[in-house]
């Protein structure tokens, strides 16, 4: 659905210039969301005749929409048969509700800044009690358990891993807290987030009971994780998938790298990672690195050492068709996300307990899948599962295969 916002020059000077600039742009957003999605509901524009549409406009209702930017009012269209349905509202509140419900449960609580209370006002009125929080919480407590408890129907070849910290309230002190959280990229070249664990800290376990109850909801065909070089995730992926390639994220390995290397030599440092970590293939990037290793000894030895330990878990993914190899050598998407899940985060900076922190994060990324997954497929498989049929070698003694055999994930060493 293709989306152009018009406005008009009185339209314009009112957002520029008046005081609810903000709420009257996203107004005009929204609005013109619900009439393009009524469009692609009927198969037809507003007074256009065409042998496809399937039903026709009847006016339209106002709606009250609650955003962090204040109240916004929607003209909602009406179709004649009334089958139509926006999404808009679903999709936007669930992570809208889980917001100002934190906010609302630090003002109950009494841990909230004036700041927040503030905010809360403005959002929410002054009166909401207790019970009404309880009340809200738990029917979007359901919404977002639901989709982390969906069952996990189609095989995921490609796994992105990564975690957040966010600073929660827990046993009368803040403390830092763990959000996990899985990528994966389907056997028909789809995103979806797969699930997100809170933990109270990064640890073998906390992974290990993830990727477990990922598996029991059907997670399988894995081939390939990326993820930074955590040491009990690693353990985690060794045991949940044996034989998995392990690909050691390339932004966190280049920062690894860069912070062991003397100041006035890293700019001759991201020049020698380029050539080393862009090669076309594992043993050519294995010769570049020898071809440097008496300048990088000279110039840099404890970076050398770091290049040295890293190598064959951060080329690993030079075994793949290059097509792939771009959007699967970092874990950039789930960092990505996390940035967005920063930007809403800042607004409550201290969470009021463990529930409002699952709620939040849940929610954001209950959302974030369902525009991924129905989206526009993000990698084309053919190439993959040909090159995999290439690949595999049978075991003898069971009848399964694996890649050639030896890509596993405890030597990380792959055959190119």
């Amino acid at each position: 659905m293709t989306l152009s916002i018009d406005l008009s020059d009185e339209e314009l000077e009112k957002i520029l210039l008046g005081d609810r600039g903000k709420d009257l742009l996203m107004e005009k957003v929204f609005n013109q969301i619900l009439q393009a999605e009524m469009t692609e509901h009927l198969g037809a524009d507003r007074y256009e005749r065409s042998q496809d549409r399937s039903g026709h406009r009847n006016g339209s209702y106002e709606r009250q929409l609650t955003t962090r930017v204040g109240q916004l009012t929607l003209e909602v269209p009406r179709c004649k048969d009334g089958s139509f349905s926006t999404k808009l509202f679903q999709r936007y509140q669930r992570s809208e509700k889980a917001l100002v419900l934190a906010l609302m449960e630090m003002v109950v609580q009494g841990v909230s800044t004036r700041r927040v209370k503030k905010i809360t006002t403005e959002l929410c009125g002054r009166e909401f009690s207790k019970s009404t929080v309880s009340r809200l919480a738990k029917d979007l407590d359901e919404q977002v358990q639901a989709w982390a408890e969906r069952p996990l129907q189609r095989e995921y070849p490609f796994l992105m891993l990564d975690a957040m910290q966010l600073k929660v309230r827990r046993q009368k002190a803040v403390r830092s807290t763990t959000a996990m959280i899985a990528v994966g990229i389907s056997e028909d070249g789809q995103r979806e987030i797969l699930g997100i664990e809170m933990a109270l800290s990064e640890t073998e376990e906390g992974w290990r009971r993830f990727i477990r109850g990922l598996k029991e909801r059907g997670l399988s065909g894995v081939e390939m994780a990326t993820s930074d070089a955590h040491e009990g995730l690693k353990q985690a992926l060794q045991e949940a998938f044996p034989g998995l390639i392990w690909q050691r994220c390339q932004s966190h390995f280049r920062r690894n790298v860069l912070d062991q290397t003397p100041s006035d030599y890293r700019d001759q440092m991201h020049e020698v990672l380029d050539q080393i970590l862009e090669a076309s293939s594992q043993k050519e990037a294995r010769t570049r690195l020898d071809d440097l290793r008496e300048r990088l000894e000279e110039k840099a030895p404890s970076a050398l050492e770091t290049l040295e330990d890293g190598f064959y878990e951060t080329t690993a993914v030079l075994a793949l068709p290059e097509k792939y190899r771009k959007r699967l050598l970092w874990a950039n998407m789930p960092e990505r996300f996390i940035q967005e899940i920063r930007r809403r985060e800042k607004v409550i900076r201290i969470f009021p307990n463990m529930n409002s922190a699952k709620r939040l994060v849940g929610a954001l990324c209950a959302e974030k899948h369902e525009e991924w997954s129905t989206g526009r497929r993000y990698l084309t498989m053919d190439e993959y599962f040909g090159w995999k049929t290439d690949h595999a070698v049978e075991n003898p003694l069971d009848g399964s295969t694996s890649l050639n055999g030896e890509a596993t994930a405890q030597s990380t060493t792959v055959p190119t």
